[in-house]
């Protein structure tokens, strides 16, 4: 990684499209990490690998949440439709589908 890699190791950076430009490491021990809102700074490789680290534990957490919730209303959507049903039924209607 960049961490071991010494100062002007050839490298080949991403600039999009299956495209690389060719480079040279200059300073191996820091990287430049966006922050956000279009914000990059520069940051130790190993303060970098540990602000990843807790976004990755971060978005696994929403990940959990949002699973959670969609859970929750898959639940009661099931449970709207098995009153529907039943109301529809009460009425004496035929077979109702609710999609």
């Amino acid at each position: 990684g960049t961490k071991e890699s010494g100062k002007n190791v050839e490298m080949l950076i991403p600039i999009g499209s299956g495209s690389f430009v060719k480079a040279k490491l200059e300073d191996p021990q820091h990287v430049i990490i966006g922050v956000g809102a279009g914000v990059c700074i520069e940051k130790t490789v190993d303060d970098s690998i540990r602000d990843l680290n807790m976004r990755a534990s971060d978005m696994d957490k929403a990940r959990i949440n949002v699973t959670q919730q969609l859970n929750q209303i898959i639940n009661q959507t099931e449970d709207y439709r098995a009153r529907l049903e039943d109301l529809a039924r009460k009425k004496g209607g035929g077979p109702v589908e609710i999609v």
